[in-house]
């Protein structure tokens, strides 16, 4: 079982800027994707660049209506991700599942739902695609429809969701961990 090599940055290495592009195709990707399903609001489609960078995704694919680089409001929220974390926008996203599955990866769609599992008992071989959905009416039903599995985080409080990019990263390190 392969372990994560973890290196501890000091605040003013996090600040280091925009990676060379050496630097960028040196980076070890991991067999996981981002599939964002008319997510809507521009600073969740900038953290879900971080989230896609911490865990150093292969890709990004803003489906439908999902806003894409550049735009101020995202760069923002992606503190400059998007300019290296490969992304490609996709209208339909039913072609785009089928095309991901034709590669072998398990779709996993991160959504409340009666047929969700508890991302606890989540545990799935790499690679995976990992949908997210828009912020109000979730995961469209054609992308549940052909996913693999359908995970949902437990809400324990008064709120009943969390933000797109939490859940994913929350999934995503799920994913890797079980994974290894």
């Amino acid at each position: 079982m392969a372990r994560l090599t973890v290196k501890k940055l000091f605040p003013r290495e996090l600040r280091k800027g925009t990676p060379t592009p050496e630097e960028v195709a040196s980076i070890p990707r991991q067999p996981i994707v981002f599939v964002l399903d008319d997510v809507q609001d521009t600073f969740n489609v900038g953290a879900l660049f971080r989230v896609a960078d911490a865990v150093a995704a292969e890709k990004i694919y803003l489906c439908g209506q999902t806003p894409a680089p550049p735009n101020p409001r995202i760069h923002k929220a992606a503190v400059g991700t998007e300019q290296w974390v490969p992304w490609e926008h996709r209208a339909h996203i039913a072609e785009l599942i089928v095309e991901l599955k034709a590669q072998g990866k398990t779709i996993i769609a991160v959504e409340q739902h009666p047929k969700s599992i508890s991302y606890v008992e989540l545990s799935v071989a790499l690679p995976v695609a990992l949908i997210v959905g828009h912020e109000t009416r979730g995961v469209s039903q054609q992308a549940l429809e052909l996913a693999d599995v359908i995970v949902e985080l437990p809400m324990l409080g008064v709120t009943r969701s969390l933000t797109v990019a939490a859940a994913a990263a929350v999934v995503a390190y799920k994913v890797l961990e079980t994974s290894r």
